[in-house]
């Protein structure tokens, strides 16, 4: 009984890193898709701007440190980190950086198309809960409340 409930619980784990690492990739890619130097240059940032795009694109150097942020929604770095970008550039030139490297989108919306992420993992997550939840309900019907044999 332990081992299958442990099975469960390390499936539903690695399923939910996989998906989390497609979206630090998605990350990672907001970052090495652009060429920084040129955003500053075209843009005319002062230094102090240049050295916050910069601190903020090493901000997550590696999955660790991004996952511990995002693990439980991990969509939510596009919000954070195009609304970050705004404050840093100032709304005027980063409606102009919008325009020339997202041909006008929202860069949020570039990295979150075809995204079910959040919502879809924590329907499945609910479901896994509700289903285990039957399971120890019929558990305890058949041995009786108070008796946990499965776990001794």
């Amino acid at each position: 009984m332990k081992k299958l409930i442990l099975t469960a619980l390390l499936v539903g784990t690695f399923s939910l890193s996989y998906a989390q690492s497609d979206d630090y990739n998605d990350y990672r890619r907001s970052i090495s898709d652009i060429n920084w130097q040129r955003v500053i240059t075209d843009l005319v940032l002062s230094t102090a701007q240049a050295n916050q795009i910069y601190v903020l694109n090493d901000r997550y150097r590696d999955y660790d440190t991004w996952s511990r942020v995002y693990v439980v929604e991990p969509g939510r770095w596009r919000n954070d980190r195009y609304s970050e970008l705004e404050r840093i550039l100032g709304r005027e030139k980063y409606i102009i950086f919008k325009k020339k490297y997202y041909r006008g989108q929202n860069p949020v919306i570039v990295y979150g198309r075809n995204k079910n992420d959040y919502k879809k993992y924590r329907k499945q997550q609910e479901k896994y809960y509700k289903n285990q939840e039957k399971y120890y309900k019929k558990q305890n019907k058949h041995h009786g409340h108070g008796h946990h044999d499965d776990w001794d």
